[in-house]
């Protein structure tokens, strides 16, 4: 919920011992936003980390989640941010504050109850008013990734992201006559894919949104059934969804690998 100060925005909340420098964000800035964090969700399934510590701020690397979707989205040249907050959202606005320790403006949609991923981007449409035509990007607030968000925009549609589904079980390849040739850990199936939970929106999607519910169940099957949706295959691409303890442990590990953590 937002109300004009002077030249100035401030999000209304119930607010306990913060800064108040990071509640406000010039006006002027807001406008040309580009992108838009979801972070607003209760993260159940990694409780009791969650019970006192929102997800996006649950540390990967002793980075937490939103951290590096913001230096993930600063490295694209994606410079000014809407994040969606909810639960516990004090402490994302404390941490995060007006984004210029990381370089980036940020601006806040509050969520005084949980409307789901599409309810919380129609919550925020206020805060991308002057983005035109072009559209502007969007991740889930759980999602740690590498790929280029750039690739996303084509003609005049929404895009979104797909990665590989990646098997939750080790496989066993047999040849033709059954004989064991090898174990491999949890592949990528390459003929299957998933929706990777990063978006290219154009401003018409939020004539789709509801005002409370999931975007994945209501506005992107109708524009499917719309042709008015696009997807941009990322085959090769480091692609997380901390969803449960065991990804943060196996997120950590990629991300070492992959040396990740030294481009961002």
């Amino acid at each position: 919920m937002l109300r004009n100060i002077g030249a100035c925005v401030l999000l209304k909340l119930n607010a306990r011992k913060l800064n108040l420098d990071n509640l406000y964000i010039n006006e002027r800035n807001l406008k040309f936003m580009k992108a838009v964090i979801l972070a607003g969700g209760l993260g159940k399934r990694l409780r009791p980390l969650t019970d006192e510590r929102p997800k996006p701020l649950i540390e990967v690397l002793n980075i937490p989640i939103i951290e590096w979707q913001i230096k993930w989205f600063k490295k694209h040249s994606i410079n000014e941010i809407v994040i969606c907050v909810g639960y516990l959202k004090e402490q994302i606005i404390d941490y995060i504050g007006s984004g210029s320790k990381f370089g980036v403006k940020v601006g806040y949609a509050v969520e005084e109850e949980p409307l789901g991923t599409g309810g919380a981007l129609k919550n925020a449409q206020s805060l991308l008013g002057g983005i035109g035509e072009d559209g502007f990007f969007m991740i889930n607030g759980d999602i740690l990734t590498d790929l280029c968000p750039n690739k996303l925009p084509c003609d005049e549609h929404t895009a979104l992201a797909l990665v590989p589904l990646r098997s939750p079980y080790g496989v066993v390849e047999v040849d033709q006559t059954s004989n064991v040739l090898g174990f491999v850990e949890k592949p990528q199936i390459r003929d299957r894919w998933i929706n990777a939970g990063v978006y290219y929106l154009r401003r018409d999607i939020f004539s789709y949104l509801p005002e409370n519910g999931n975007i994945e169940v209501t506005a992107l099957p109708t524009m499917a059934t719309e042709r008015k949706l696009k997807a941009v295959k990322y085959e090769n691409s480091f692609w997380r969804s901390i969803d449960s303890h065991k990804d943060i442990e196996e997120a950590s590990k990629e991300l070492k690998s992959k040396e990740i953590i030294n481009e961002l």
